[in-house]
């Protein structure tokens, strides 16, 4: 049987393959752009963008006019590189992981653009003999998003070095369980589930420490870091970018504007968020979620990438080591004090 690290690195090798094998003399500035995020709170900046016509308004007064988005909202970082792949998506909006396997596997073939949030996640159990990672028994099941590959599950990792020695790193890997928030969080909610632990991001960390019976925090991912670890960040083909400079530099404008409007007016973002998702939490939940410690984390540098990287690198999943942030980011985001 194939297993999901397995199956996520043969599909990073053949986007790889496609990205390398296309000439970069075929590139050829485009007027649609197509991109791409995943659910969740996360992404607001995206739909600011979305709503207000940024990436638009920006390419216009950078001198590209008539430019249209598409926005397209995939389930996980794997469906967004399988559009990638597909040719149906130009720019991706997801995860660290996603962004430095993709940029090894291309040999820099794929690279940032900016960094758009940072919020923290955290590992919740509701079992009240769990205090510390370690105390995790062979028994105690932990559901993150993918196994081994999630950043959830790397963060996981990186814990465990830490806590159990360099060579323990894939100590609790068994444990994990691949779960979809809502499901975890429904899982946690049952006292009768196996899974009494959730690696967990807003809202439902918010929702399990209030809803949940005996839910508290035994690690979060600033904990892990040292500091805030970039969620969710803008990347693309250098193909893509080389032929298409002035729509880049529209991003990183409409992506500062969108986290400039979350800080200087919450209400009207959150509101936007609401619209543009869907989303039936109320304002007033969403605004006290945005006051809690590290929600605002929203900046173009990218942080905690490196050591992201370096996990990586150690462990055999990155082939190539990146000396700094800027090997696996474009020139437009170089000023930035990134990490």
């Amino acid at each position: 049987m194939i297993k999901p690290f397995q199956r996520g690195v043969a599909a990073i090798a053949l986007i790889a393959a496609t990205v390398l094998a296309a000439s970069p003399a075929r590139a050829q500035q485009k007027s649609e752009i197509a991109l791409s995020r995943q659910p969740g709170i996360f992404y607001m900046p995206s739909h600011i963008m979305e709503k207000l016509k940024l990436i638009e308004k920006h390419a216009a007064s950078l001198g590209v006019a008539g430019v249209t988005t598409k926005w397209i909202t995939f389930s996980g970082g794997g469906a967004q590189t399988d559009a990638l792949l597909a040719g149906g998506v130009d720019v991706l909006n997801t995860g660290t992981g996603n962004l430095l396997l993709l940029w090894d596997r291309t040999r820099g073939g794929v690279k940032g653009i900016v960094a758009t949030s940072a919020q923290p996640m955290t590992l919740i159990s509701r079992d009240a003999n769990i205090k510390s990672i370690r105390d995790f028994g062979p028994n105690d099941k932990i559901a993150v998003p993918t196994v081994k590959v999630s950043t959830q599950a790397i963060v996981l990792q990186i814990a465990a070095a830490e806590a159990f020695g360099a060579d323990q790193w894939s100590k609790l890997d068994a444990n994990t369980v691949q779960l979809g928030h809502p499901d975890a969080y429904a899982a946690l909610s049952n006292p009768k589930h196996e899974v009494h632990n959730h690696f967990s991001i807003p809202p439902f960390t918010f929702l399990e420490l209030k809803n949940v019976p005996g839910a508290h925090i035994v690690l979060s991912s600033p904990d892990v870091m040292g500091g805030p670890l970039s969620q969710a960040q803008f990347f693309t083909t250098t193909k893509f970018a080389d032929a298409n400079p002035k729509i880049i530099q529209a991003v990183r404008d409409a992506t500062k504007e969108a986290q400039d409007l979350i800080r200087s007016d919450t209400k009207q973002a959150v509101e936007i968020y609401k619209e543009i998702t869907g989303d039936k939490t109320s304002v007033e939940e969403l605004l006290a979620l945005l006051k809690e410690p590290g929600m605002m984390e929203w900046n173009l540098e990218p942080q905690g990438t490196m050591k992201f990287a370096a996990h990586l690198f150690k462990t055999g999943t990155l082939k190539s080591q990146p000396k700094a942030w800027t090997d696996y980011y474009l020139p437009v985001a170089h000023d930035l004090k990134g990490n």
